[in-house]
């Protein structure tokens, strides 16, 4: 039990904690780019080839969002997250050891597919602790995934240079065990399970009785899965999720090839994902906050049409500098997106079942960054370069735009209110 005279809340360390993984597990996935023509070469692989690693990887990875959902609502983020830690690290180890290409689609593919648990368990934990500040806090906790490629993805070039890709994946496997292993034990489900309540208000209600009492308070409650997908705005969040997946996905994995393509060095290309990196981190802190105070809906299609003219942009770019600032752009609003929709879902569908109903998402999510690799490297392969590929996301920014502004939260039978703004 904690008691009043706490000075931090423990969502809080909840968020930091999610913060530090995130940035390892994202940063191991966003490096696959800086491998991904080393491990052609060495295989004698084609990029839609090369790129089908991460996209069954990803097909994994959409079953494991799934069942990361219910599992979150019944067990709790920890034996989540320690599942997540020791299977990255194995993953890296063994896809060390290949010497063929099949090999890398049970080491990378399989085993590391237990990032496909990691957002759903962030999301759907730090949502649970926050009310009034979720869209700051869920913010916080996925700022990992532009840390990761700020400190992870630089990290992976280097060792490149100076070990070799092999001792390289070593090195990083090794990374995943040392820091998300430990932080694991910090993870906690429920702020009642310190007697606490969201936002840390202490709890008056005995520890064996909080989690009746929360449910009858308000507290926890929500629709289940089953009621949720019978509402017009849980298939537009899933069309959101999926079609932003496919845009992020194809772009993450195709942006160092496509650079080194008009002559960029290699070292300098792998900048341009830290670039995008940086930019994610400040759009989901200062977007998360804007729609605490704004409004989810307004802000998000805000930015997916500054996501639709950057990758127009894009498709022009013949520069490395021209390239940092399609990432700055392109990173912060993706970041927002992402951020507000995740809140938006909590806000619309309630507590109660909310793992169930961000894996449900997720899982769009999952086949969308099957999908967006896959078919930037088909488009590659076909036609020397990248520029349709390009277009087609920025066309599916555009989809997204019209599919957030459908979003509402009509016939939503709980008494659960948004925090700031409106929807």
């Amino acid at each position: 039990m904690v008691n009043s005279e706490q000075k931090i809340f423990y969502g809080w360390i909840i968020v930091w904690s999610f913060l530090v993984i995130s940035t390892v597990v994202y940063g191991l996935t966003q490096s696959f780019g800086v491998f991904f023509k080393l491990l052609g070469t060495s295989f004698g692989l084609t990029r839609a080839e090369t790129s089908a690693i991460v996209s069954t990887q990803s097909i994994f990875g959409t079953i494991i969002a799934f069942v990361a959902g219910r599992t979150l609502d019944k067990f709790g983020p920890r034996i989540i997250v320690l599942i997540i830690g020791a299977s990255m690290g194995l993953a890296l180890m063994l896809t060390s050891q290949t010497n063929a290409s099949w090999q890398l689609f049970i080491t990378y593919s399989l085993f590391s597919c237990v990032v496909g648990a990691n957002y759903t368990t962030m999301a759907g934990t730090v949502s649970r602790w926050f009310h009034r500040k979720r869209g700051l806090a869920l913010g916080i906790a996925a700022t990992g995934m532009g840390f990761g490629a700020i400190f992870i993805v630089p990290l992976s070039a280097w060792l490149i240079s100076v070990s070799g890709w092999r001792t390289a994946y070593m090195i990083l496997g090794a990374t995943a065990w040392i820091f998300v292993i430990p932080l694991s034990r910090l993870l906690r489900k429920n702020p009642g399970d310190l007697g606490l309540e969201p936002d840390g208000s202490i709890s008056t209600t005995p520890q064996k009785e909080i989690s009746v009492a929360e449910v009858n308070s308000g507290q926890v409650t929500g629709l289940t899965l089953r009621e949720a997908s019978r509402t017009r705005s849980f298939w537009f969040l899933t069309g959101i999720s999926l079609l932003n997946a496919f845009c992020y996905n194809m772009l993450i994995i195709h942006i160092v090839p496509h650079a080194t393509d008009i002559k960029v060095p290699e070292m300098q290309a792998a900048t341009i994902i830290s670039v995008l990196g940086a930019s994610n981190i400040a759009g989901r802190l200062l977007i998360g906050r804007a729609s605490d105070a704004i409004g989810r809906r307004e802000v998000a299609m805000g930015c997916a049409l500054l996501l639709f003219a950057s990758i127009l942009f894009l498709v022009w770019a013949g520069h490395l500098y021209m390239l940092y600032i399609f990432a700055m752009v392109f990173g912060f609003c993706i970041g927002g997106v992402d951020t507000t929709m995740t809140a938006l879902t909590g806000d619309i569908f309630g507590m109660r079942y909310i793992g169930s109903i961000i894996g449900a998402t997720q899982t769009a999510f999952g086949i969308g960054m099957i999908l967006g690799p896959l078919f930037g490297g088909f488009i590659f392969d076909r036609m020397g370069n990248y520029s349709l590929a390009f277009g087609t996301g920025a066309m599916t920014m555009l989809v997204i735009t019209a599919l957030i502004a459908m979003v509402r939260r009509k016939n939503i039978s709980f008494d659960h209110q948004s925090p700031g703004g409106h929807l």
